[in-house]
C-alpha cells in the first residue's frame, strides 16, 4: 500500500520511529538496524511494509529496500510474524543475515530470543534458495573491491563459489581480505579467503 515514507522523525527509540509526513504522524514499528541508521536524522525516508490484521493495522520501517525484503522473506516462512521477523532483523545486519541463511547455521539463528531450533532451520530451509534473488547491501563495497583489483577480486569470487562456497559469505571475505592488501594477485586472494571460510 505505501512504497515508503519520507518526512520529519517527530520522535525515535529502539524499536518504533514516528514519522510525520504531510501533518500526519506515522508510527513505524523498526528494528535495531535502521534504528541505528537513522536515530540522529532530522529527516528520514523509511521503506514500509503494511500488515493488516483483523483485530490490527501496523507498519514497519526499514532503512533500505534490502532490509525490507528481508522482512518480506522472513513473514513469509510459516510461523515468523512481523515482530519475530523484525527481532531477528535486530540481532544481525541484513548481511549477517545473509550469510547465516546461505551458510545454513540455524544454530546461530536460534539465539534470536524467542525463536526455537525448529523455526531458525525452517528460516534456512525456506529461504536458501531466495537470498541470491536479493541485491546485496554490501553492493558499494563489493563494487569498490572490484572496481580497485577488478580481475582478481571476480576470478577469486567465481573460484569460491565454484569450490562450492556461498556467494554472500565469498564477497564479504573477499572484501576483507583485498581491504587488507590490495596488490594481492588471484591464487593468494583465494588462499586467504580459504582460512576465513
Amino acid at each position: 500500500m505505501y512504497e515508503y515514507i519520507s518526512g520529519t522523525l517527530a520522535e525515535i527509540a529502539p524499536a518504533y520511529a514516528v514519522v510525520e509526513a504531510g501533518g500526519v504522524g506515522y508510527f513505524i514499528n523498526i528494528s535495531l538496524n535502521t534504528f541505528s541508521q537513522i536515530e540522529r536524522a532530522e529527516r528520514v525516508k523509511l521503506f514500509t511494509h503494511h500488515i493488516v490484521r483483523e483485530d490490527i493495522e501496523m507498519l514497519y520501517g526499514f532503512a533500505s529496500k534490502e532490509e525490507r525484503d528481508l522482512f518480506r522473506l522472513l513473514i513469509s516462512v510459516s510461523g515468523v510474524g512481523g515482530n519475530t521477523a523484525r527481532m531477528i532483523q535486530s540481532t544481525y545486519s541484513p548481511s549477517e543475515l545473509r550469510n547465516i541463511i546461505a551458510t545454513g547455521n540455524a544454530v546461530l539463528l536460534k539465539n534470536v530470543k524467542g525463536l526455537g531450533l525448529k523455526t531458525a532451520q525452517k528460516i534456512i530451509v525456506d529461504l536458501s534458495g531466495k537470498m541470491i534473488d536479493l541485491p546485496s547491501h554490501d553492493a558499494a563495497s563489493n563494487a569498490l573491491a572490484a572496481s580497485q583489483h577488478p580481475e582478481a577480486y571476480d576470478e577469486a569470487l567465481a573460484a569460491l563459489v565454484m569450490l562450492g562456497f556461498a556467494k554472500a559469505a565469498s564477497e564479504k571475505v573477499l572484501q576483507k581480505v583485498f581491504k587488507a592488501d590490495a596488490s594481492l594477485g588471484v591464487e593468494e586472494a583465494i588462499r586467504s579467503a580459504l582460512k576465513q571460510l
